[in-house]
């Protein structure tokens, strides 16, 4: 039996600043890599509730704050429902920048008035205003979320690290839920109590772009797994991919921020 795979990408037109698509990229070629069919579903204003409930892993990436208050305005009603549903029934996902403030409370812009979100995160995100100075620049984090970072350790041999770049004019305040990791190099969720993103269920939410996967393609590979566990609702191991050129890659801008994580195998060795 050929397994399937369907990637749900939150409106591709409005919500794909600074070549998150990657992520979309990365989760399908490395299902493909493995004899997997993947199918790419959008999930736009054309979109209903049942597209929502069809997918098995959710990509959604960042958007400018005009863009982002028409997702948010849409994505209400029914839909809203299924989306809530989908998160809260482990199904998981990416969620960069302006998803995980869509996920949240409310998003307040620097100008105009608050967009209240789905509320499925307990967190909020607040632009301080369009003079205040945006948070750019690398970012590294240790993955702190506990399940993850369990499951993260167990395929790679080591703890988890991730690498990415951040660009944000909002600051995020967490609540109950968990941190993604603790700040190693930039600023994360708000430059101030050393969080970056949050863990929910099987939600990844974060501020790195890069995009995020291709640098880190175990946690794309994480995804992959989790998703294909709950769909099929058995055991799934997944087949060895070479990671050299990633490592490498990764090995390169630890090396340039100086910072030193434990380091990974050039093969992805992934647990049944």
């Amino acid at each position: 039996m050929t397994l399937e795979l369907t990637i749900g990408w939150l409106y591709p037109t409005l919500m794909s600043t600074y070549g998150d698509r990657g992520n979309v990229i990365t989760i399908e070629r490395r299902a493909q890599w493995r004899g997997y069919t993947v199918k790419v579903l959008p999930l736009d204003q054309n979109s209903t509730a049942e597209d929502i409930k069809s997918v098995d892993v959710i990509v959604g990436g960042g958007a400018q704050d005009r863009q982002q208050e028409i997702v948010m305005r849409d994505l209400q009603g029914a839909k809203a429902d299924a989306m809530r549903e989908k998160i809260e029934n482990g199904t998981p996902g990416v969620f960069t920048c302006g998803s995980p403030q869509l996920l949240g409370h409310y998003y307040e812009p620097g100008l105009g008035q608050r967009i209240e979100g789905l509320g499925i995160l307990d967190l909020v995100s607040i632009h301080p205003g369009e003079n205040t100075k945006r948070c750019i620049g690398n970012l590294v984090i240790e993955v702190t979320a506990s399940r993850l970072a369990k499951d993260l350790e167990e395929m790679t041999g080591s703890k988890a690290y991730l690498v990415g770049f951040e660009n944000h004019g909002g600051r995020t305040k967490l609540g109950k839920v968990e941190a993604l990791g603790k700040v190693v190099y930039g600023l994360g969720n708000n430059g101030e109590d050393g969080t970056e993103g949050a863990f929910y269920q099987n939600a990844i939410a974060t501020y790195s772009h890069g995009p995020l996967l291709p640098k880190n393609p175990f946690v794309a590979d994480w995804l992959i797994q989790t998703a294909l566990r709950l769909k099929y609702q058995q055991p799934i191991t997944l087949q060895p991919l070479d990671d050299s050129l990633a490592v490498q890659a990764r090995e390169a801008m630890f090396k340039k921020l100086q910072v030193n994580p434990p380091k990974l195998s050039a093969v992805a060795k992934v647990s049944g």
